[in-house]
């Protein structure tokens, strides 16, 4: 059975980090995020379209809301994870080079011959995240496009 799609999109994804310092640059200098606020000590937020897009990257230092109800206990609620942004440079060069610089290891390419059609490369944020930057294959025209 299909269901109606009822969300337009992640809203927000919130990383917990160590250090707020570090995750900016890491967002800003490697990944190219521009943030939509001057940083604290314990909260930064990224554009992951544009400015205008209410759709950001969040860094938190710190408890986050509500997490006294979790289920896991403290120390336990939060991980390492995986995410994918799609990137609007039509080449990895850019990104690769700022990796590079940085000092970061980056995986890949994965080539993706599926619907995604395209190549993802991936790093390790400082705080253990892993990156992914789907660049897609924009040779592909959609069906009605010039």
């Amino acid at each position: 059975m299909l269901l109606a799609m009822l969300s337009a999109g992640i809203h927000e994804i919130v990383l917990v980090v160590k250090n707020i310092s570090e995750a900016v640059t890491f967002y800003r200098d490697v990944v190219g995020l521009v943030l939509r606020t001057e940083p604290t000590d314990e909260w930064a937020s990224f554009a992951t379209i544009s400015l205008e897009h209410p759709q950001w990257l969040g860094l938190r230092r710190g408890t986050l809301l509500f997490e006294e109800y979790s289920p896991r206990p403290a120390g336990a609620r939060f991980g390492p994870v995986h995410f994918a942004l799609q990137a609007l440079e039509p080449t990895p060069d850019g990104f690769l080079e700022r990796a590079r610089n940085a000092g970061l290891r980056v995986h890949g390419p994965q080539v993706w011959d599926n619907r995604l059609k395209g190549r993802s490369y991936y790093c390790y944020d400082p705080d253990d995240n892993l990156f992914e930057y789907w660049f897609p294959d924009r040779s592909r025209r959609e069906p009605g496009g010039a």
